[in-house]
Order: C-alpha cells, then structure tokens, then sequence
C-alpha cells in the first residue's frame, strides 16, 4: 500500500465535513490515499453506494470520479490509524445538553473518545488535524491525551478549521476564500505544518494558504461564523423595524450594501439562519467569553442568537395574527425543510420551529422538499400532530389555507401558482419566509401576500 501511494490519509468522520473535504482532497491528488472511516455502518454503505448519504452540487460526480481508485470508505477504524500518515478528525461536536454548560458549550465526548482510539491504535508517528469546529485550546487537550501513556510515538496536532457553506461545499473546497492551518509554533510543530501546506498546493495558490499558531486558527472559526451570523440577525432585526413602518428591507439591505465597507453579502432578510454551526458556534463562543469572565462580550454575542430566535417567532406570529388570530385545524404547507437550499440538511433548520409551533397552535402541516423530506421525518417523528410529507409541491399545496415559504429553493420561484391558488382554500395566503417571490404577481393572481420586512399586499379591507 505505503509504495503506491506518496501519503495515507485517514478522515475519522464520515459526515458533511468529512466526506466532502477528502473527495476534493483525493481528486485533486491522486497520489494520496484517501479513506474516510466511521462507526456508523450505514453510513458508510451509503458512501459506497449510489446514494450518498449527503446532497451537496457536484459532490456526486468528484466521489465517482475517485472512489475505488484513491478514495475508499471503512468502517475498520483501528486498522484505518494504524495505515495511515495523516488523521483529520472530523466527527460530531454538537453543543452540550447535560451537565456543566448544557446549552451552550461543546460537547467533545465523540472527539475525545477519537483521540484515545488513535492514542491505542497507533503505531507510528501521526500528523492529526481538527476538522472538527472545536473550542480554543481543544489542541492543548488532545496533546495531553496522546501524550498522556509516555508513549514513544510523536504525535503532532494541527487545527484546520473548514469554512464551508452547505449548497456550495465542492465550490469552497475547490477555490476557497483560504485555507487556515495553525501548528505549534516549535519544530515539530512547523514541519508537520508544513506537510499539511503542501497537500493543500497541489490545488490551492500560496497565497490563499495562511498559517497562524493553534490558538489563533482555533478561535478564528468560531468568530467567522459569529461574524456571519451577526449579519443575518442585524438585517433581520431590521426587517421588523421596516414592516411597522412601511419601508422595504430589500431597499434598505441594497443601499447599506452598496458601501465598499460593508459590502452586500449575509444581507437578505429570512425567517431566520439555521445550519450545524451558526448557533452551536456562537453559543460556544459566548460559554467561552464567561468562562473567561467576558460577561459584557457574551451578552454581545448571545444577543445575535436572541435575535434569531425573536425573528423565527414572529414569522409564526404573523402567521396566526394575519389568519383571523387562530389556526386550529387550518392546513398550512411548509415549502421547504432544509436550513438553506441546495442541502437536505436539516440542522437547527428553522423550519423545525415553525413546525412545532404551528402545531402547538393545532395546525395541519403539510411538508414538502425536494431534498430533506427524509430528515424532515426525523425531525418531526415525535411531534404530537397532524404532518404529512409530500414532495411534489402542488400536491402538497392543494387543499390549504396557506403556504409558508421556509427554504429558498430555486424550484419554488418557478411554479405555476396559478394552479396552486386553484386548488387552496381561500382566502389563500403565502407568507414568503425568504423573499424570493414575484409578490406583486402573487397579489395579482389573489394571494393575500406576507414578506419578510415589506408591507403586507392583501385584499383585506
């Protein structure tokens, strides 16, 4: 195996992360092996199969390109540290729902038990890389365990942190923004930087590779996402400042972005972000900041995800306040369940919340998309309701009082709502959670017509 191949390189981790970022990886170097490992025996049949366990644009094409050749998938973990040179760690940290921190800090119980499964199946020298988003001074914590047997064996660990955005993943991980790495800075630590570095420019140009100490690159995931989050919950805060008095957000977000300064991306007002990371990141960073006795810049920082909140339930207010204040036994389709388009995952997807409150309010909820109605059921199987999932959106439609657009699917812009408004209950309604709709039209056609952060079009008096 070790003379085919220059490298071995192992990804503990077969999920979102893992599973796209070694694909990019093995089809830009063929003279590496790749393979991803995980416990879950069915996910790694689904990578073997021809249904892969995640949606992502073009992820298809680059996995059938490889895989077999220099791209395989395992569920044979210990054998997979053993063969291997490099280690990227890339499993779950979801945010802690027990104990110390329940709530807001990371829980690293599946990290840790992945670095004492390298620590006892190793036997060589390892590079290992945080894929993982993980809390500054995780590195510090895997040291201690690798190290921790006295064990002849030298392990060095890099934190390189993903940026990628669901729905454009093989886009960022083939000509990404940047690459950050940080290492120790001693001379095991820069060499083994310096390994990693020269992985990355087999496709990447130098310049957009930088290198910072561990700490450093640690922390700077976590305030990119904050960063990006605080922009959707500052839009989206004055999204609700705009519909009482008239203004028009769309208006509003094109003039602010218009500033060089500020520049036009994260300002489109919706229903609300969702995703793995924007909350999990942020509640990590504000449990950080008061463990470091930051309690001013935690308030700061939690306040973005308080606006989100804020925002996901004033979408379900207007929805109940503009049908006559009651909808028990009124069926409300949900277009979309995924947490932004061009996914089907469901994560923190705001379309979780506005399920589970419609149906607190004895809605019917009818659920359809493209992609995520299979998570959707998951989501939702212990929710004491009426819910049916139907993919075809004019089926999904037909018979409700109203639809709420919850993801910016491309496919929604593009029905016939002409037939849609046949087949409702009226007076229809179209409550428009991202904005991606010909309102006017909608109006027209006899919608009573709800955005996001724009004046209401109904045909009330």
């Amino acid at each position: 195996m070790k003379t085919k191949f220059e490298k071995n390189i192992l990804c503990i981790g077969a999920g979102y992360v893992g599973g796209p970022t070694m694909a990019m990886i093995a089809y830009k170097c063929p003279q590496y092996r790749v393979t991803v490992v995980d416990i879950s025996h069915k996910r790694i049949a689904e990578w073997n199969s021809d249904k892969l366990p995640v949606y992502e644009p073009g992820l298809d094409e680059i996995v059938k390109s490889v895989k077999g050749k220099n791209l395989f998938f395992s569920t044979e973990i210990e054998k997979g540290v053993k063969d291997s040179d490099i280690i990227f760690v890339s499993v779950n940290t979801p945010t802690k729902s027990f104990g110390v921190g329940a709530g807001m800090a990371a829980d690293l119980q599946y990290w840790e038990k992945t670095a004492r499964q390298i620590l006892q199946s190793a036997e060589s020298p390892k590079i290992i890389v945080e894929k993982s988003t993980l809390p500054v001074k995780t590195a510090l914590a895997m040291e201690r365990i690798l190290t921790s047997n006295n064990s002849r064996i030298h392990f060095e660990v890099l934190s390189n942190p993903e940026f990628l955005a669901e729905g454009t993943a093989i886009q960022d991980l083939e000509n990404p923004d940047r690459v950050l790495i940080g290492s120790n800075q001693t001379e095991n630590g820069l060499k083994a930087r310096d390994v990693l570095v020269e992985i990355y420019k087999n496709w990447v140009p130098s310049d957009r590779i930088i290198t910072s100490d561990i700490w450093s690159s640690e922390l700077s995931k976590l305030v990119a996402n904050a960063f990006l989050s605080q922009r959707i919950s500052s839009i989206n805060s004055i999204s609700a400042l705009c519909e009482k008095t008239d203004a028009d957000i769309t208006t509003v977000a094109r003039a602010v972005g218009f500033d060089s300064r500020i520049g036009n991306k994260y300002l489109n007002a919706s229903v609300g972000f969702g995703g793995s990371c924007f909350n999990k990141d942020i509640l990590n960073l504000v449990y950080l900041c008061r463990h470091y006795g930051l309690y001013e810049v935690a308030d700061y920082w939690e306040g973005v995800v308080k606006i989100n909140e804020y925002q996901m339930g004033r979408f379900v207010l207007n929805m109940l306040t503009s049908m006559f204040n009651t909808l028990t036994g009124k069926k409300i389709s949900l277009f979309g369940f995924a947490f932004k388009a061009n996914t089907g995952d469901t994560r923190e997807s705001p379309a979780i919340f506005i399920a589970k409150r419609l149906v607190e309010e004895k809605a019917e909820l009818v659920i359809t998309d493209p992609e995520a109605l299979q998570n959707a059921r998951i989501d939702l199987k212990n929710i004491d309701g009426k819910v049916s999932f139907i993919e075809d959106p004019y089926d999904a439609a037909a018979g409700c009082h109203a639809i709420a657009l919850v993801t910016e699917w491309d496919l929604y812009k593009n029905l016939d709502f002409e037939k849609i408004y046949r087949s409702m209950i009226k007076p229809a309604f179209i409550f428009d959670g991202r904005n991606i709709l010909d309102h006017n039209r909608l109006f027209e056609i006899g919608f009573n017509i709800y955005p996001i952060g724009k004046p209401a079009l109904t045909h009330f008096e």
